[in-house]
């Protein structure tokens, strides 16, 4: 019976960050005429909720920056001063990534806090027509790229996808804010700013939820047990294996590296459990491209049953 192959196992690296770095580009390029629109538009406004929307989209366009080339630097081929390749510059970006939103964040929170104290006119009623703009658009941007970093299993990628979906929170709370403060007039011209400051805890929930699986793939942990399955099932077609003792694999970025301890013959010769080793290398990283490198230990019949 053959696998299934959720993860992508059978997928080639290079092909995989490529499609990475194009929805980073996308996002960027989207982010960057949010941006300047919502900042000039929050500006002309007088809507401190909506300069901070615009400056959250601000920060994604560098996210986003440090996404692609955190991709682009995982699938370099491994060199002498990096004999296990460049696979964690992905989980590194993701937690430069996850920081950022966590400085944006902050950054929002505190500037809330003067415009709440500070008397100011009234917010423009065209700044909710710029916000229900942004919200469809991100939302919809949000989508797309949650997508392919699920599809090719980048936790950079779906990291810089929260920033969208982050930047669609703040957009629908200083929409909220906003109408808030028309609606109540003279007197509740702090109402998007109390928005945007509830949107800065948003931002900063969002940001530790991304910033733990980035510390765990740094950290190695163990991924899917569907990634043992399919590593097992192919290592056990190999002939001359009995079975397997163990089976670790650790993430490095787009590619995984596994360890394996094959049970077999124990009245084999020396020679012949090598050529057996080399069998189940061969063909597991002939089976799965996204799997790097395979170290394999022999390990004789006698005493496991």
């Amino acid at each position: 019976m053959t696998l299934q192959d959720p993860v992508g196992l059978r997928s080639e690296p290079k092909a995989l960050a490529s499609r990475g770095r194009r929805s980073t580009i996308i996002g960027a390029c989207l982010n960057a005429l949010l941006a300047a629109g919502k900042i000039t538009g929050g500006i002309l406004g007088h809507s401190f909720a909506l300069v901070a929307d615009g400056i959250e989209s601000s920060a994604d366009i560098l996210s986003s920056l440090v996404v692609y080339l955190g991709l682009q630097y995982a699938v370099k081929p491994r060199d002498d001063n990096h004999p296990y390749g460049h696979g964690k510059a992905e989980p590194i970006a993701a937690l430069a990534v996850g920081l950022a939103l966590v400085g944006a964040a902050i950054s929002i929170a505190i500037q809330s806090i003067r415009e709440i104290v500070t008397p100011h006119a009234l917010p423009a009623p065209f700044t909710l027509i710029v916000l229900a703009g942004v919200l469809v658009v991100k939302e919809i941007l949000f989508r797309y790229v949650v997508r392919i970093g699920k599809e090719i299993d980048s936790i950079s990628v779906q990291a810089d996808a929260w920033h969208h979906r982050s930047d669609a929170i703040t957009s629908a709370l200083a929409f909220v804010g906003i109408s808030i403060a028309l609606v109540g007039g003279k007197g509740w011209e702090s109402a998007d700013d109390w928005a945007a400051l509830l949107a800065s805890f948003i931002l900063l929930y969002n940001a530790f939820g991304q910033i733990r699986p980035a510390l765990a793939e740094l950290s190695d942990v163990a991924p899917s047990k569907s990634i043992q399955d399919q590593v097992r099932a192919t290592a056990k077609r190999v002939p001359g294996v009995e079975d397997l003792e163990k089976c670790f694999a650790r993430k490095m970025g787009l590619e995984f590296y596994v360890d394996l301890h094959v049970i077999v013959n124990g009245d084999l010769s020396v020679r012949e459990g090598h050529r057996i080793a080399h069998e189940v290398k061969d063909a597991l990283l002939n089976a799965y491209p996204r799997i790097s490198e395979v170290l394999v230990h022999i390990e004789p019949t006698d005493g496991h049953g």
